[in-house]
């Protein structure tokens, strides 16, 4: 025992050697403070930005730019205190006490393999700039290096020098490199002119430049804002003052007191006169800053390192996708939010979407703005349902009026419509709601929320209502994004592929980068069997062809899938639909989500005489000259139930008694088995229509006229339930839901 202490040391000691070793090495290989000038002068460029081309081979044609960058260099002493306040509190309040590195950082980046972000020093951020040897290196291996750049900086440089440096070249944001462009893009002014407030807000902006440079009202950049990123600088700038002894910061009552400034009004795309470009600007760079973390692209890099975006967004749809709109009344109010995008079911890429009129003032209505989503839920409690083994041909009490547990007041159709016992393929094309509701309640709504996941709904779209029966309804408010990639994974065939419209970006000196999603991009994910994805595409084919949906028919006959939905008051009105080479959602709503308004001319809305017009209107675009291609046939998965409810015992007909009671006495009763009862046996029956059958007494009219069609003066009338699947009766053209109403 005494020696078995001895390997251990000597290897702690070798392990210790070769730490110091590895960080001696490190260290000399990182670049001197002398490279700094030079790689100042770097040469900046603005990132070039591609429509889809017209085959896989074709480069698409360029779309925009991100915009020339701009900077001017200014010295220390022409930045005053409120900006570096501003700054240090937004970014690192103790940058003039630390050394070059953040340890606890630095531990985060060396457990995740460099994926965790965060925890950079503001000399860290200064030496990642600096140096563009650095892109393009695999996350751990990039981030070494950068803590060895700015041990060495630490050591080299002075604190005022490396804050100077990094002021200069920080991107903020509307093509602003630097805090003096900054300055004049957000405030009008030069940054020796701004105050507390506006400081701090430059200093905020400089770890999301792109989602701040405009963010849009009512985003979740603007709520992140508000909510988190503004009290956070606020609480530093007073900590900042209590921790230096008034030195710097502002005391805490006068920090709290600061509001968010004003900014002056930004137009990336006013001068091209195509306000389409604004918002496929905006959309790009959001989505590379999320798909491409992995290899550490930010919205600086987007903006200044000249990158090729190569997207999927067809510029022919794309004008479709805002003329659709123009089958709608002129008299729509003005606040109407036009949502529409369009994914292809096989890669998940976006190939068009309607941004709306001004970037600058309006929200982007398809990929940001929600609203609830009525009647189209509904196909993700039926995929649930198949899934669960629950048949098509499943039967439900359809009628209007019903109660149901937890629910305060009783589930109506609209219309107030007794549909009677219907089964899945009616409740579908007719969106009955009482029977979807009862459904939801089976399968488990937060299983219905899971799937709906899985299919391509934000998860953060579950947070907007609360889970529970009703978002069979479409209490849940998405956006035109998220219910064409669920309906995709439909047209799929129960396989979904993650929506994006960037398909490649490469590097200045073209190299492409790998997004962190490309593993599932391209294979995809098998959400619902092949099965259920066929049955739940020919309920759904039935809304088009017997249901409320046929205004989304289109003209050339080709197979069509979708379902409609209008929320309370119609808040919003929807149609989702589908071919097999293409999804498209159309959403209507209003900015302050106050009932549609399209005038006289209109008169009640519902999606399938609003957005089912837009949807056919742009499709009849997208589908022109494609193949007609077929969906799969139906595969009745499941089984066969019964939620009808049980007849209670008072409903029960009894037997009627003889009226005149028997003076003979009854033959006892005994066990027919026995050979001792002797019973009497009834007369053998025969077919009353052959000549040689007797019978004392004639058979009674049939009541029902098919089963004996061949009787004299029997007229045989049409079916009042659903034939074979694929004949129901259409019961009700307004079949798009209504929340819950008292009962009258």
């Amino acid at each position: 025992m005494s020696k078995a202490w001895k390997p251990a040391l000597a290897f702690c000691g070798l392990m210790f050697i070769a730490g110091v070793a590895t960080f001696a090495v490190l260290y000399s290989m990182a670049p001197d403070a002398n490279e700094l000038d030079e790689n100042a002068e770097n040469q900046m460029s603005a990132t070039q930005i591609y429509w889809a081309g017209a085959g896989e081979e074709e480069e698409g044609e360029l779309a925009l730019t991100t915009g020339d960058v701009q900077r001017v260099a200014v010295q220390r002493d022409d930045i005053p205190e409120t900006v570096i306040d501003g700054v240090l509190a937004a970014e690192q309040r103790t940058f003039y006490e630390d050394p070059g590195i953040n340890i606890m950082g630095i531990g985060r980046a060396l457990l995740s393999r460099g994926e965790a972000g965060g925890g950079s020093t503001i000399t860290q951020q200064m030496a990642r700039g600096y140096y563009n040897d650095l892109q393009g290196e695999e996350p751990l291996t990039r981030k070494i290096r950068e803590i060895f750049i700015s041990i060495k900086l630490s050591q080299q440089v002075e604190h005022d020098e490396i804050l100077t440096i990094y002021l200069n070249t920080i991107y903020f944001g509307r093509g602003a490199s630097g805090i003096e462009m900054a300055a004049q893009e957000y405030f009008g002014k030069s940054v020796s002119e701004l105050d507390s407030a506006e400081g701090a807000f430059l200093g905020l902006i400089i770890q999301m430049p792109s989602n701040f440079e405009n963010p849009e009202e009512g985003s979740w950049t603007e709520t992140y804002l508000n909510d988190e990123r503004w009290p956070y600088v606020q609480n530093q700038l007073a900590l900042m003052h209590e921790e230096t002894g008034g030195d710097r910061g502002l005391p805490r009552a006068e920090a709290e007191a600061l509001e968010i400034p004003e900014r002056i009004d930004y137009n990336p795309e006013e001068t091209s006169g195509d306000p389409r470009l604004g918002y496929v600007r905006q959309a790009v760079i959001n989505e590379v800053e999320q798909r491409y973390e992995g290899s550490g692209i930010t919205g600086s890099d987007i903006a200044t390192k000249g990158l090729v975006i190569k997207t999927s967004l067809d510029p022919e749809l794309m004008v479709a996708a805002e003329e659709a709109f123009n089958v709608l009344p002129e008299s729509a109010a003005d606040d109407t939010m036009h949502g529409l995008t369009a994914v292809e079911p096989t890669t998940g890429q976006i190939v068009a979407f309607n941004g709306g009129p001004d970037v600058s003032t309006v929200i982007n209505n398809s990929l940001v703005h929600q609203t609830q989503a009525g009647s189209a839920y509904k196909p993700y409690v039926l995929a649930r349902a198949l899934s669960d083994n629950i048949g098509l041909r499943s039967r439900f009490n359809g009628d209007s009026g019903r109660e149901f547990p937890g629910l305060a007041s009783p589930v109506i159709n609209s219309g107030d419509v007794d549909y009677g016992e219907v089964d899945l393929i009616q409740s579908t094309a007719d969106s009955v709601n009482t029977s979807f509701v009862e459904l939801a309640i089976e399968v488990g709504e937060s299983r219905v929320d899971e799937l709906a996941v899985e299919m391509g709904v934000h998860p953060d779209r579950q947070t907007t209502s609360t889970v529970g029966p009703l978002i069979a309804l479409g209490t849940h408010q998405v956006n035109s994004l998220d219910m064409a990639s669920g309906y995709a994974t439909f047209a799929a065939e129960g396989r979904h592929f993650p929506a994006h419209m960037v398909t490649e970006l490469q590097t200045a000196d073209g190299t492409v980068l790998t997004p962190d999603d490309s593993e599932e991009i391209e294979a995809g994910k098998e959400v619902l069997s092949q099965a259920v994805a066929a049955d739940a595409t020919y309920a759904m084919q039935q809304a088009v062809l017997e249901g409320g949906a046929g205004n989304a028919a289109l003209d050339d006959g080709r197979p069509v899938a979708g379902k409609t939905g209008t929320s309370s008051d119609a808040v919003s009105a929807w149609f989702v639909g589908y071919t097999p080479q293409l999804s498209a959602a159309v959403g209507l709503s209003r900015a302050e989500a106050q009932p549609l308004d399209f005038g006289a001319e209109l008169g009640d809305v519902y999606g399938g005489t609003t957005s089912a017009k837009v949807w056919k209107a742009f499709m009849e675009t997208a589908m022109e000259g494609q193949e007609h291609q077929q969906f799969p046939e139906p595969q009745w998965v499941g089984d066969e139930m019964s939620y009808l409810p049980t007849p209670s015992p008072e409903e029960t007909p009894s037997e009627e008694p003889s009226e005149t009671p028997s003076e003979e006495p009854s033959e006892p009763e005994c066990d027919p088995v026995d050979p001792t009862c002797e019973t009497e046996e009834s007369p053998e029956e025969c077919d009353p229509l052959e000549p040689d059958c007797e019978q004392t007494e004639q058979p009674e009219d049939p009541e029902e006229c098919g089963i004996w069609p061949y009787l004299p003066d029997c007229e045989e009338e049409e079916p009042t339930m659903p034939g074979p699947p694929g004949e129901g009766e259409q019961q009700n053209q307004g079949t798009n839901n209504s929340l819950i109403r008292p009962r009258e």
